[in-house]
This record gives structure tokens, sequence and C-alpha cells, in this order.
């Protein structure tokens, strides 16, 4: 095998693994013995230091030592990570744009130390420096977070929260998807069983928080344009009339797919106070949508567009994938000119991310031979094109496995970021998410214990599975219940 082993106790692990992904795109990453490897790491982990030999390709061994004496486990994690950085940069010949960091949240560092009075010159020299951070993404971030705190400035985070409502069903599963979706052709008889089960968690949610302030309202998927016309009229129906939208800031429908809108379920949305929908074409280039099963034509996707506008909407969304299988940077900006040309308010550019669950990684072998390549030549002409259409960057996350070590960008013009997108990355805000294999998030400052007055962030997860989702609603309302300390864990439902 050739490829790269680390043996390690399981410290860091996450970490590790992220940093030898992304100097090794597409190498095996194995934990346990070094037989018959190309190469090999190897920790060693002591009181007051971790100790790394790196055996590199040609045989050779090199080995350097972080001192950790006195730090806790998030500096130790900090300085073994350059070290291993230093090594596998000198092993490679290659910088990686995010340095260090593999986590999807980037902007939570200068978004933290803009709420602490640092400067933006303070925050550069600590990113670059801690992270290895490039001039470029550093300076992106800080921009984003920026941004970022003035479009928050009218949410509250402690009495208000935002809601996720989630429709799994899709009109095909696409090749790189790994997200909770069913097909539609399978599961059509059963979509208004699995609302009736929504309208329950609803339900709880409109009751529980009835005293706080709700922000945010998004539905997706899935994708939520699946639903009929008289369904989604039902679920919207059935939102507006449980909850107080007095303080709601936005109210997204994640069109999503072309070939799932039609001017029925349009004039259905517009019944209600939805001020946001996405039209995702993910690339204007026919032969991609073929391979990647959207089912879809350009076209289509261009008539959905000019649909929307003339129905009134004023705030479109499109979503854009670079790294798809066969694109170069000349289809990247074909896409970006048809889409320039369509002129939305939103634009979110997403790098391609190899998720273990999709087709696309389990079966491997059948696309390997293809290009699937992002880069920063792409991410600057999405930039650029942004730019064009009276757009900034407003929100910033990454991925595991990103095609280039890069991140997805969202861009907007001047009053049309998505609310929803900033509280989600940012963790600012609880989110309660309702629906087959939502994930709410509670995030709070306990008033007494061990963490009085720090931010603490717990998760409850639905199931993923829509019958075992129908079957026990109760039990997923029983989680929230706990999460949110409401019910004692006695008196919650049994699941079946």
């Amino acid at each position: 095998m050739t490829g790269l082993i680390f043996t390690n106790d399981e410290n860091f692990e996450y970490d590790i693994r992220g940093l030898l992904t992304s100097f090794y795109p597409g190498e095996p990453v194995t934990v346990g013995t070094e037989e018959g490897c190309d190469r090999s790491l190897r920790f060693l982990y002591e009181a007051d230091g971790i100790t790394v030999t790196f055996r590199r390709q040609d045989g050779r061994e090199e080995t350097r030592r972080a001192e950790t004496a006195g730090m806790d486990r998030s500096r130790k994690k900090s300085a073994l990570k350059r070290l291993l950085y230093q090594m596998l940069r000198q092993d490679t010949g290659r910088e990686l744009p995010w340095g260090t960091l593999t986590g999807i949240r980037p902007t939570k560092i200068p978004m933290a130390m803009l709420e602490e009075g640092c400067s933006d010159e303070e925050i550069r020299a600590y990113m670059e420096g801690e992270y290895y951070t490039s001039e470029e993404k550093t300076r992106l971030s800080i921009q984003i977070a920026h941004r970022e705190r003035e479009i928050l400035k009218q949410i509250d985070y402690d009495r208000g929260y935002s809601l996720y409502v989630g429709i799994p069903f899709c009109p095909t599963t696409c090749l790189y998807c790994s997200f909770t979706s069913f097909p539609l052709s399978r599961w059509e008889e059963r979509v208004d069983e699995y609302l009736d089960s929504l309208f329950q968690e609803i339900a709880y949610t409109a009751e529980a928080f009835r005293d706080r302030k709700l922000n945010a309202i998004y539905i997706g998927g899935g994708t939520p344009t699946t639903l009929t016309p008289a369904q989604l009229e039902r679920l919207l129906g059935k939102l507006e009339a449980s909850f107080s939208l007095g303080d709601l800031r936005e109210w997204t429908v994640e069109a999503g797919r072309p070939d799932s809108i039609t001017e029925e379920k349009l004039d259905a949305i517009r019944r209600f106070p939805v001020d946001r929908i996405s039209i995702n074409p993910q690339t204007m280039k026919q032969s991609t949508l073929d391979l990647i099963g959207r089912r879809h034509t350009v076209e289509e996707t261009e008539e959905a567009f000019h649909l929307a506008r003339r129905m009134g909407f004023d705030n479109i969304n499109m979503d854009l994938i670079l790294g798809l299988p066969q694109e170069t940077a000349r289809d990247v900006e074909d896409t970006l000119k048809a889409v320039l040309a369509l002129n939305p308010d939103n634009l979110t550019v997403h790098s391609l991310a190899l998720k273990r669950a999709s087709r696309l990684n389990l079966q491997w072998e059948q696309y390997a031979g293809m290009r699937m390549e992002n880069s920063a030549e792409m991410m600057e002409l999405t930039a650029r094109y942004a730019a064009q259409m009276g757009m900034s960057p407003y929100y910033l996350y990454r991925q595991k496995n990103m095609a280039g070590n890069l991140e997805n960008v969202g861009y907007a013009r001047p009053g049309k970021a998505g609310v929803y997108n900033i509280l989600i990355m940012e963790e600012k805000q609880s989110i309660l998410a309702l629906g087959a294999g939502a994930t709410t998030k509670r995030v709070w400052r306990p008033k007494e214990g061990p963490h009085k007055g720090t931010v603490r962030i717990e998760r409850a997860d639905n199931v993923k599975n829509v019958d075992e989702y129908i079957r026990r609603t109760g039990e997923m309302i029983g989680r929230k219940q706990r999460l949110f300390g409401q019910t004692p864990a006695k008196e919650l439902p049994e699941s079946r």
C-alpha cells in the first residue's frame, strides 16, 4: 500500500488526519502499523512535550519536538499542528491556504477577537503566527467577521432563536451528496404522514419557546419544493399560525432544484411572508449536470429564475459548486457569465467536498480518472464576478476533504445577506431544528455550576431515516426537552 500511516493514542487524531489529507489528497491515511507504507508518522506523548518522527518516502527519518509543559489541551493541539505542518510542508513543498486550521468555522477566530477589542492588525498577526493562514485568507476572514458583526447587531442572542425545518425529499440524489435525502418517487405516498409528524415538532417548539423571539426561519432539505403546492401551503400556513413573527428578520425557502419549481409552488410560497429563496444550478454546464445526476437542464434553471423574478421574488440565492468532475476554470467562468446574466441577489460558492456516504466516494473507481479540481484561480473568478453583481462576501465555512483545501463563501448585495447562514456558522444563537436528520443546537450561558457565565454549545440529533422519524417523533421532542432542561428524562415519551 502507498500512503501515510500514523500511530498514536488517539490524541488529536481528527486534527492530525485533517492535515495529512490536506497535504496528501487522495492518499489513504490509516491508524495502525507502519508495515508496507511509504511514509509514516509516530507520536510520543509525554507530560512536558510531544515528539514526532516522520519517515519520508525515501526512508529518511526526521524527529521534532513540541514543548507543551504547562499548556492546556487547546494550546497543545496548536503546538502539535504547527510542528506537523512544518514537517509536511518541507516534504511536499506545499503551503495550505488555511494553514493548520482544520475546523469548519475559521471566521469565529476574528469574530471573537473583534468582540474582545482587538485591532485588524492584531488579528492578522495572531492568525498568521498561530495557524500559518495565508495573507489572502486572513484578510478574507477578517473582512467577513466585520460584515457579520454589522448584520447581527439587531439579533438577540440570549432571548432569540432560529428555526430550521427539514424536508428530506429530492427528485434524485446527486452524485456528490450525502445529506439526508430520500427519492420522492419512493416516498411520495408518505409525504403527508411526514408533515403530520413535523407538525408535532412545530407545535412543541411554538409552545415551549412562546416567550422567546423567533429571528429566522430556514426551510431546507433535501428539496422543499418537492412538496406539492397544497403541501407547501399547508406547511407554511402551519408555521405562520404557530409562531409570532414580529421579531422575524428572515424567512428562507430553499427551492433548490430547478426541476422541482413550478408557478403553482412559487405562488403558494408568495402567499406567506417568505422573503428569500434559493434556485441552485450548481453549474451551468449541461454535461456536468447530466454526470452528477441533477436531471434538469440549464434552460430550466434560467426559466425557473425568470419565473421567480416575474412573480416578485427580490432576494434569490444561487448555489454553485467548484471542483465538480471534469470542470475546468474555463467551465467555471462560463457558468459565472450565465449567472451574471441572471443577476441574482446572493451567490453561494461551494468547494466540492468528498463526502464519505456520497456515490462519488462509494463508487470512486468509476470516477477516479476524472478531473476534480478547485483552485485559487477559480475562487478568484467567483469573487470577481460577485463583485460585478454588486455583492460582497458575508459568510464563510469549510468542510473536510474540500477540493483545493479551500472554502465555501456566501456573497450578497447590501441588505440581502442570509442571516440564518451567519447564525448557524458563528454559533451565536440557539437553533431549533425539526424534521428527519435535523440537529438542534443550544447556545447558552449557564447561570450556575462549573461553566457559569461561559458560552456552552450542546446538540440534540433527530434520527435520519424518515420511517424512524415518523414512528419516533415523540422521542425527538423528548430529546429537545432534555436539551433545554424542560422535562425530567423519566417523563419523556419512550421510543417505539
